[in-house]
Order: structure tokens, then sequence, then C-alpha cells
């Protein structure tokens, strides 16, 4: 007999006392068969009691920021697919069914609730917000050659063996950058349903920092750039050092041509020491490349080893 498959929905709160209790509510009643998780962090109003008075399983977290909080939720948390949704009231519960039926039945890893192909540049009263989430979008799809249509998205469903094999390096906001990442180089089936979104209510205000939190998103696509595409990273540092090389060169042999003589060596020993820059950090990406293929090789034999424990458990 086969078991009936396990749904989770995930929100991580921060002082949202005002909101969770309508979220909570929301989806027992469009997922009455889910387990609903609640993980505090740290709130100072009063949304554990609004989370346990509207019926969800209240947990802490004291490590400050959402990476902290969805690390501790993915290692708990055991089900078969896991719907994560901010606890603000910004992402309508009636999407969930059709999220979570990609995972179970499509076998997508992640369904990707897609704001921006609906209502949110309507909707959301932040201008920044706005212009900040095109420009992550095409700089995530430019580096890792994906087709993600909402990567910064609070709403998503997510399968069993993404949420085990995800390893999660982020504390704060730019966790869901991370995520998508991670997707499209470890290959997993990533699917997109468009969502409405409605603005915070009056009151409820944005944890959300702009500038700052703006800053680390863009910091986190570089370094997992550099982690996961060593040889462009480092190629494009050698190709600039070595331009650079070439162009103080230039000048020196010019002159050397048409005189014999090296006028300025200091510049042709300063070429020089580019130019080895240039090579060594070819070097490090073509290595690195190497280093990064074959974690790839090991991660699908992984995969394909926790799959069937995971088949088994059924």
């Amino acid at each position: 007999m086969t078991r009936q498959k396990k749904i989770a929905v995930l929100i991580p709160c921060y002082n949202e006392g005002r909101t969770v209790r309508k979220v909570v509510t929301d989806f027992k009643n469009e997922l009455p068969e889910a387990e609903i998780y609640v993980y505090d962090n740290n709130s100072t109003d009063n949304t554990i009691e609004e989370a346990t008075e509207a019926g969800a399983i209240v947990r802490k977290e004291t490590r400050q920021g959402k990476g902290n909080v969805m690390r501790t939720m993915f290692r708990e948390i055991d089900a078969d697919c896991y719907l994560l949704v901010d606890g603000d009231d910004t992402y309508p519960a009636e999407h969930a069914r059709e999220l979570c039926r990609m995972v179970l039945e499509d076998n997508i890893d992640m369904a990707i609730g897609d704001r921006l192909s609906s209502t949110y540049f309507t909707e959301n009263k932040r201008m920044f917000h706005n212009t900040g989430n095109v420009v992550v979008n095409r700089l995530v799809n430019k580096f890792f050659h994906g087709n993600i249509t909402d990567v910064m998205t609070g709403y998503r469903a997510m399968s069993r063996l993404f949420v085990k094999t995800f390893p999660v390096l982020s504390q704060g906001f730019e966790i869901e950058t991370e995520m998508n990442i991670f997707a499209l180089d470890k290959g997993m089936a990533i699917g997109s349903a468009p969502i409405t979104y409605r603005d915070r209510p009056e009151g409820s205000e944005s944890k959300l920092q702009t500038l700052p939190d703006g800053i680390r998103v863009i910091k986190t696509i570089i370094r997992l750039f550099k982690d996961y595409k060593p040889l462009p990273f480092f190629g494009t540092i050698a190709g600039i050092l070595g331009a650079i090389a070439i162009i103080l060169f230039i000048p020196v042999c010019a002159d050397f041509v048409h005189t014999g003589i090296v006028a300025k060596f200091p510049t042709l020993i300063g070429c020089g020491f580019i130019g080895i820059a240039a090579l060594l950090s070819l070097a490090c990406g073509m290595i690195l490349d190497s280093v990064v293929k074959q974690g790839r090789r090991d991660f699908e034999i992984k995969k394909n080893v926790i799959q069937r424990v995971f088949s088994k458990d059924h």
C-alpha cells in the first residue's frame, strides 16, 4: 500500500504577529493534510502566540537571519514536499496546491511562485525592490545559463531530494539566490507557476533593507559564480590582466624597435609581473574547473544513492 505523500508548509517569521495567524489559517484551509511549521527567529512581538493559537507547529531558531532559519528547517523536518512561504501575508494560499502538485506529480525539484509575471510591479510600493529583482534575475540567468522567472520569490515548493542535498551557506535573505544557483548548477528540475502578489497590509513592515541586502545578494552571486564557474571567473581576471600587460608593453616594445634601447625598465618589469599574474589566474581557473566538474560527478552518484534510500522509505 502506497503511503500518502507528506507536505510540510514552512513559514520563517521575525515579528510577523500582525499577519502570521491569517497565513497559517489560509494554508490550513488550502492544504488541510499538510503540517504547518512556524519557525520564530527572535521575534519581540506576539508572533509565537498568534501562530500557536492558529494551530501551527511552532519552533525557535535563535541565530538571526532567514538563511539560518531555513538551515534548521531543512535539517529537522522530513516531508515529500516542502512549501516555503513568508509570514507577511503577501503570497495567497490559493496557489499552494498547484506548486505542491508540480513537485509531487511532475517530479519538479523546485517549483517557483513567479510574482514578476503577474501583480508584483503594481502591488510592490518600494521602487528599488522592483529594479533589484530585475537586475538579480538577469545576473543569475546570464551567469548560470538559466531561465528562472523570479529568483527572489519567497514562495516555492521543493522536493525532498532538493532539501536534503542543498547546503545552506547564506545567513540572510540572499538564501533565495543561493537556492536557485544550486538548482541550476546541479541540474535540478525547475518549474515555474505565475502567482498573484499583494503588498504587505498596513502596519506590517518589511525586514528587507534595500541597499544593504541588495549588495549582499550581488556579492552572493559573484561568490557563487567563482565557486561554481571558476574557469570563466578566473579566465575573465586573466583576460583583464593580460590586456593591461599588453597595453603597457606595446610602447616599450615600440621604443626598443626604433632605438634598440629599453628605456622603461620599470614598466617592462611591471608588464612581466602582470603577465605572470594573468597566467596564474588562468591556471587556477583550469585547476578549479576540474575540481568542480569532479564534484558534479560525485554529486550525481550521491543523488542516485539518496534517491534510492528515499524510494525505500515509500
